[in-house]
This record gives structure tokens, sequence and C-alpha cells, in this order.
């Protein structure tokens, strides 16, 4: 097995990523235009080579192309030629698409239960006060052993929270109306946003982004993100949640000789905007503690100040494409940036990155024993695939040849917290109504005949309002009680004619 990745050439030297420093994590970084994606898609092929799975989301469309072979395009060509790649070959690689909501890959679930209420306040946008409500209402669900799947869950279990406020308050604390107002109708933003296509069953199964091929080539994993990032807070919590999963489950491996799995996060602006310091300390613990279960963790940015200090910190290996200083922030991320490298006598670092040309970067990768190389200036190998997207007829041809497919595609709807309090409330109603039976009621007393007195008419549209009122109370779902509303305004409509 070849235990390194040549990944870039200066003056004729390979600049090679040590596959087992890979699990040490990294950094792609540079301005929009100088090259980042096709870097991203010439170290996914080369990992993928290696034997190592794969996980990137595709914000642009263009990485489907890693599922093409390549050839016919002139950039690339001239690249071979101007580094003379004589053995050169053009390939395919093998790619599963992922899509949330189902159209460009097998439909990526999660749920409620396994997302948790920290990631789910953020993706939520929840302040402090919210997130307490939100983790009580988890707790009451646990201690129930009930579980949430769905977002009509979560909305249930908040509901039920709301309605039985006073009882709980004893155990669990103040369960504020107006925090369950709010989340409610933070959880309309989300549907909007397609969340109700995020969550549900099956969920994934994480071995299942882990696979090799017949060839024992890694296979590409490639979340479709076109629409997906237009939601930048679903978008980068959905991807927290899929290494912190990973984290959670992976066994203890120590030093590899190749990572188990390797994962781009591009966009890394959006995990830490205005991200909450509990969460920022979840994800620099996650960082931090991953490699040891034999994943690597790439973050792709146009900024390294986008990058905190305390996750910067452990980005080992580094590809560093040209910055534009036009503005103060701009020359103080040069200069971060060129700190962040371990000097070589012969580059002015500070001064190169606002020089590159695109497709030329500089360069530090581990050594074997995991310290930074002196930078180079290099200029990254092309990638044997395609540059640039997938056809739709291509990429569904992939979707409906893959081993996944129909699995993921069918949703799963099992017995949850909405349908057992929906039983509990539809068992009230019919306890209520026996219970009115009993005592002799009679609806058709109410109602009346045509030739009723006004009085008597007044009187029996008071006895129907105390009647509704009692019965939308008594109806524990938003179903039952849009049925309710839609019967009992009718027959009160035509009294008041």
């Amino acid at each position: 097995m070849n235990d390194k990745l040549n990944i870039a050439q200066a003056n004729q030297k390979a600049l090679a990523l040590l596959l087992s420093m890979a699990n040490r994590h990294g950094l792609i970084a540079g301005a929009t235009g100088t090259g980042k994606t096709v870097t991203l898609q010439t170290l996914s092929e080369q990992f993928s080579q290696a034997g190592v799975p794969v996980f990137m989301a595709d914000i642009k469309g263009d990485l489907s192309g890693l599922s093409q072979k390549g050839g016919g395009n002139s950039k690339v060509e001239g690249r071979i030629k101007e580094l003379g790649l004589n053995q050169f070959n053009y390939r395919d690689n093998p790619v599963v698409f992922w899509d949330v909501f189902g159209k460009k890959g097998h439909p990526m679930r999660a749920t409620i239960s396994d997302m948790g209420p920290l990631l789910l306040s953020r993706m939520l946008n929840l302040n402090e006060t919210q997130t307490g409500v939100l983790t009580t209402a988890f707790k009451v669900a646990d201690d129930n052993g009930w579980l949430l799947l769905d977002l009509k869950d979560l909305r249930a279990i908040l509901q039920y929270a709301a309605e039985n406020s006073q009882q709980l308050a004893t155990t669990y604390g103040n369960i504020s109306a107006a925090s369950v107002g709010a989340i409610q109708r933070a959880l309309l933003q989300l549907e909007h946003e397609g969340g109700e296509s995020l969550f549900g069953e099956p969920m994934l199964n994480f071995a299942d982004l882990m696979q090799t091929d017949q060839h024992g080539h890694g296979v590409i994993n490639i979340l479709s993100a076109e629409k997906l990032h237009n939601s930048p807070r679903v978008y980068a919590t959905l991807l927290l949640w899929l290494l912190s999963e990973l984290y959670e489950n992976l066994p203890e491996v120590g030093d590899v000789e190749k990572p188990k799995l390797v994962f781009f996060f591009d966009e890394a602006h959006l995990l830490f905007n205005d991200a909450p310091k509990v969460l920022l300390e979840k994800i620099e613990q996650v960082v931090r503690l991953i490699r040891s279960k034999g994943v690597g963790v790439y973050f792709v940015s146009q900024n390294p100040l986008d990058i905190p200090d305390m996750v910067l910190g452990q980005l080992g290996n580094r590809v560093q494409h040209a910055l534009r200083a036009f503005t103060p922030r701009d020359q103080k991320a040069v200069k971060s940036a060129a700190q962040t490298f371990r000097a070589n006598p012969n580059i002015d670092i500070e001064t190169a990155i606002t020089e590159l040309g695109v497709g030329e970067a500089l360069i530090s990768f581990l050594d074997e024993k995991g310290r930074p190389n002196p930078v180079e200036i290099g200029k990254v190998l092309p990638p044997a695939s395609r540059v640039g997207p997938a056809t739709e007829s291509e990429v569904a041809q992939i979707i409906n040849a893959s081993a996944f497919y129909g699995y993921y595609e069918n949703a799963i709807d099992r017995e949850s917290v909405y349908e057992i309090l929906k039983v509990r409330g539809d068992s009230r109603a019919q306890h209520a109504e026996k219970s009115d039976e009993s005592h002799g009621f009679d609806w058709r007393s109410v109602l009346g005949s045509s030739s009723s007195t006004k009085s008597s008419g007044r009187q029996a549209q008071g006895i129907i309002e105390t009647v509704a009122k009692s019965m939308a109370r008594t109806v524990g779902n938003e179903v039952g009680r849009q049925i309710l509303r839609g019967v009992l305004g009718s027959i009160l409509g035509k009294d008041r004619r």
C-alpha cells in the first residue's frame, strides 16, 4: 500500500500527505476563484484511491464530477503538461450521492432524539431560556420512554409540556408558555426551510459512509447542499451532528496506518458564526478527540480567521491558496495565515500569500513524527475525474445503481410521541363523551328545533360554546383541534345567521 498521497509539486519535488498523519486534520483556505474546489477534488480522489472513504458537502454542484472520468479540459491538460505528468490517467471514482430532500441523492435523515436539544437549539436559533425549555421537553420524553423521531413528535411533546406545565413544574421546573410558543414558531420556520425532510426514519447508518468498492477504493460520499446551503444554520448543524455521531459511535483505534474516514467541512465559517460558548466547546472537543477514532477532519474556508484559534491549532495539514489584502481584515488574515506555517528561509510567506496564482498554494504537511514540514509553494496536481458537474441523468444512474437504493427512499413512521399522545387524547375525549351520556346529556336538545325562541336559541348557543371549549381542551393534538374548529364553527355560524 502506498503510504502517502502526492498532492502538489514544487520544483519537480512531490509534496505528499502521509496517510498515517491524515487523521491529524487539516485546513484548505483561500479566496474565491483561487482553486480550493480543485484541491478538494484532488485530495478526495487520492484518499479514495488509497482505500479511505470520504464525506463532503457539494455546495456549488461541481463535485458530482468526481463520479465521472475526466478528459477534454484544456486547463487540466495544460497543468498535466506543465508538471510533466507523463503517466497521468483519467478515471472516475466510486461515489454515493446523498440529499436531505431526496432529489439528488439518497435521503439523509436524523431523528430528533439523536440530534439532541443542544444542536436543535443551534438550528432553531433559540436563546438560553428557550434552550432550557427544549431540554426539559426532551427529559420528559426520556423519563416516559417516548421516542422523538420527527418534527410532529417534537411539536407533540412541547404541547404536552405546555398543557401540563403545573404538574411537571415540581419535577422539571417552570415551563414557560411563551418559550414554548417561541420554539413552535421556530419549528414553523424550520419546516419552511425543509426541516421536515431532515427528521425521521430510517436514520442514516454511519457505517454506510465508510464503505469501499470491489477494488478496495474508498467510496466518496457527496451530500448535495445547493439547496440546503440556503439555510446556513441547518447546513452547519447537520454536518456537526454527523461529526458528533461519528465521535460517539466509532471505537477508539489510536494511531492508524490510514484514516477510517476523511470528513471535509466546506464553508466552515458557518459552523462558528454566532455559536454559543457551550457549542464551541463541544466542537473543539469533537475535533480534538475524533482523530483517535480514525477520522480526519478538513475545514474548507475562504479565510483562516473564520476558524477559532482553539480549533485552528489542531489542523496540522495546511493548503493555503491566495488571499487578497484589500481591507484591514484581509491584511490581518494574511499575517495570521503566515504565522501559522513553519518558516522557510527561501520564502517570504506573507508576500507569497497575496501573489499565488490559481491552483498554486502554500503547503505544509506533517512529517512522520507529527511535526509541520517547512512551508513550500506548490502547484496542486489536477484531478483525474471530471472538473465540473455530472449531468442529471448521470447522477440518477448512479443513485439507481447504488446498493442503498430503495432503503433510505422508503420513509418509516413508527409509533412515537405523537401517536402515543394522540391515542391518550382520543381516549380522554371518548371518556368525556361517555360521561356526558351517563348523565343524560342530549346533544339534540342542545341543538334545538327550528321553532325555538330567540331566548332558547341564545341559551343553546351558550351551551354549544361551552362544550366546544371543553372539547378543545380535551383533544390533545393539532389535527383534532382543526377538525373541531371546522365542525363546531359551522354550527355556530348557522345559529348566528
